[in-house]
Parts: structure tokens; C-alpha cells; sequence
């Protein structure tokens, strides 16, 4: 379990409604740039899998339709399933193959066509990500409504304000008018956010991630096959985190953060021998699937002390030149949630952002090295984790 894993292609296609293409057409938007940065070709790969939630979708042999259409049957594939954090348990799954020595080369695919289900359906479906019976089905607790609890934890206890969880949207509109793939490609303010309408108090439509449709792609090889190529542009994966929570909401003690991202992040740290992750991090991915779990991610991931999430985005301490740039590829609210595909196209902006290939205006300091995803599922109900690195461990 010693062999080092790195990136060594990435691909990501146009977020948003994609009924312009089928799910094949959808995956190969971002398996083509995939293949092509590493140089390789379908044959060339060991393994693939697949990260789709897909019960909105038409079909859902998605392995399978992509082997067939990507000319990659008859090799081996899994297809993976953890709400919104699919995407990096997809990572997971291709990581751990190389490491065990099972495969060199791992196709990573992300994807979902959400909008193929109608909006009811689709609500229902992300509804069963939590405690369907108890919490769902009884009390009709929607996704908005599961982390407007936590909304509202957080402004009682540490007095934030609707405003500040405005101020979430605006930096990651600002980010994702930059981003050509990103579902939002238009900057907005804070009163924008205001002015729309409620969804589960005190989130507006603003305040919440969209329905997404797309794909995103990593090749992921061995060390070995790295030297073997001669690949000059990598990334590794330095380490990753995994953390599991309650499916019961009423099991937990504290809505102003998740146990299962706390653990996940000590664990990736203490792998990494990160200590003060702000210090030791060029920037991170958080799981954004609305504006006040960005704020609870910066305490859980330790960029700030507890309470203090709020004073970074007053202060647009999560902006590019602050204390830890966020989201600079507009995140889940304006990019886009996909949800197979979030944490795959996570992995994606890491690479960009630390061989410096971001879009103009996105681009952050890279110093260290390193950049930080944060994939949740559920709330919390599981969290991944992962560090990425310019230099091996």
C-alpha cells in the first residue's frame, strides 16, 4: 500500500441543462480532454469508475453504456454511490486500486443528468439522501430545510446574518463568471440575494446550489507508470479523509458543524502532516450546496476558529489574495452541483489551480503546493477529504 497515486489527465464539461446531448455524449465531453492531457488512449486503462447517483436519469448502466460508447468494455469498472459526495468516493475507489496494486491506470468519471426527472421528483430523489422514513416521508423535510437547521444554528449562536450567508453567493457568482464551464456565468450582489425568494428560511434561491447537469473526468496513475511515461504535469494525491455521520438528524449533537468533515479533515491532515492548514494550503474546494455550509466548513476544516467563519467572508478573507481563496471556480452555487460529478470536478480545479492553469482572474498563489477538496454528502451524512500536492509524500 505504498505506491503514490497522481493525476495525470483531467477533462469537465459545460455545467447547467444539457439536453443538447445524451449521458454518453455527456461523459465523453469530459473523457476526451481527459485522455488527451495524459496522452493515452481507452485501451491504455485498467480500471474505470463510474460516480453517478442517476435515479433521476434515463439509464443506469452508466459503466457500461460508457464502455460500450468509449470503447473501454471489456475492462474492469465499479459505479459508485454517495450522494452528493460521489464524485471523491469515486476518487476513493480509483485511489485505493493503485495503491493496493491492483491497476496502474484508473479512469475517474463524475456524472449526472438531473434534468431529466422534473424538478418534484428530482427534490424527492435527493430527499432520500437523508433519513427518508423519519425525516422525509413524516415531515417532509427537504435538502433546503436539512441545512436551514444549520443556517440557523449558526446565526444564534454566533450572530450571523442572512447578509453574510449573501456575502457566500456573491464570491463564488464573482468566481464562477470567470469559469467557462460553470453553470452561472454572471456576477451578482448582495441585494440580488436578498430580493429573491425564500426557500426554507433563512435560505433564498440565491442561497442554494441549482440542478445540474454534466460530467467531470481524472486519470489516475501509479507512481511507477508516472516514471514509466516520463509525465512531467501531475498532481498527487496526497492524502484523503473519510468521515461518516448519523442518518438520524436527531442522533447528533451540534448543528453548527459536521462530525463527519472534522473527522475526515484530522485524518486527511494527520496523513499530509498538515498543522495549520490556512498557512499550509494554497486554497480548497468546500461543498457549498448552499451559502452557510461554506461558512461551517472553514471552522471544520480548521482555515479559522470556531465562530470565526463568518469573519472570513465579511472580510472576503476567502477571496483570491485573503487568507484562504475558496471556491474560485464559482463552487456548487454557481458552477454547479452535478452531484455525481461535484467531487471528481473538484479534483479537476485542484489540478488546474496548482500547475497554474486556471482561467484568468482565477488563478490563485500557489506557494505550498497543495489544494484542499471538501465533498459532502447528505448533511454530513458522509464527508470525504482530499489533499492534493505539486510534491509526492
Amino acid at each position: 500500500m505504498s505506491e503514490n497515486v497522481a493525476i495525470i489527465g483531467v477533462g469537465h464539461s459545460k455545467f447547467g441543462t444539457r439536453k443538447d446531448v445524451n449521458i454518453p455524449e455527456l461523459c465523453w465531453e469530459s473523457m476526451k480532454p481527459a485522455f488527451e492531457t495524459a496522452n493515452l488512449e481507452p485501451k491504455d486503462i485498467d480500471f474505470f469508475v463510474v460516480g453517478t447517483a442517476g435515479m433521476w436519469s434515463s439509464e443506469q448502466a452508466v459503466p457500461a453504456l460508457i464502455a460500450e460508447y468509449a470503447d473501454l468494455a471489456p475492462k474492469g469498472s465499479m459505479r459508485v454511490e454517495a450522494a452528493c459526495a460521489t464524485g471523491n468516493a469515486a476518487i476513493r475507489v480509483g485511489y485505493t486500486a493503485i495503491k493496493s496494486g491492483l491497476a496502474d491506470i484508473v479512469l475517474v468519471l463524475g456524472v449526472e443528468k438531473m434534468q431529466e426527472s422534473p424538478n418534484p421528483t428530482i427534490i424527492e430523489m435527493i430527499g432520500r439522501f437523508g433519513s427518508y422514513f423519519w425525516e422525509f416521508e413524516n415531515f417532509g423535510l427537504t435538502f433546503p430545510g436539512y441545512y436551514a437547521l444549520h443556517g440557523t444554528a449558526y446565526m444564534l449562536r454566533y450572530g450571523a446574518t442572512e447578509e453574510d450567508f449573501a456575502r457566500v453567493a456573491v464570491k463564488n457568482h464573482y468566481y464562477g463568471a470567470k469559469n467557462p464551464y460553470a453553470q452561472f456565468q454572471k456576477e451578482i450582489d448582495v441585494e440580488t440575494v436578498l430580493k429573491s425568494p425564500y426557500v426554507a428560511w433563512p435560505f433564498k434561491l440565491f442561497d442554494c446550489s441549482p440542478i445540474t447537469d454534466g460530467s467531470a473526468c481524472v486519470i489516475l496513475a501509479s507512481e511507477e507508470k508516472v516514471k514509466e511515461m516520463g509525465i512531467e504535469e501531475k498532481v498527487w494525491i496526497l492524502a484523503q479523509g473519510v468521515g461518516t455521520g448519523t442518518a438520524n438528524l436527531s442522533r447528533r449533537e451540534d448543528f453548527t458543524s459536521l462530525a463527519s468533515a472534522r473527522f475526515a479533515a484530522e485524518q486527511a491532515y494527520k496523513i499530509a502532516k498538515i498543522e495549520e492548514p490556512a498557512k499550509e494550503i494554497d486554497g480548497a474546494n468546500v461543498h457549498d450546496c448552499f451559502t452557510a455550509p461554506e461558512i461551517i466548513a472553514y471552522e471544520d476544516l480548521r482555515f479559522c476558529k470556531r465562530g470565526e467563519g463568518v469573519e472570513l467572508i465579511r472580510n472576503e478573507q476567502t477571496y483570491i489574495g485573503g487568507k484562504i481563496p475558496v471556491n474560485v471556480d464559482g463552487g456548487l452555487k454557481a458552477k454547479g452541483h452535478p452531484i455525481g460529478a461535484t467531487g471528481v470536478s473538484q479534483a479537476v480545479e485542484a489540478y488546474k489551480q496548482l500547475l497554474r492553469k486556471a482561467d484568468p482572474g482565477r488563478q490563485a498563489d500557489v506557494r505550498n503546493g497543495r489544494w484542499l477538496t471538501h465533498n459532502v454528502g447528505g448533511t454530513g451524512h458522509y464527508t470525504y477529504v482530499t489533499i492534493y500536492g505539486l510534491e509526492k509524500r
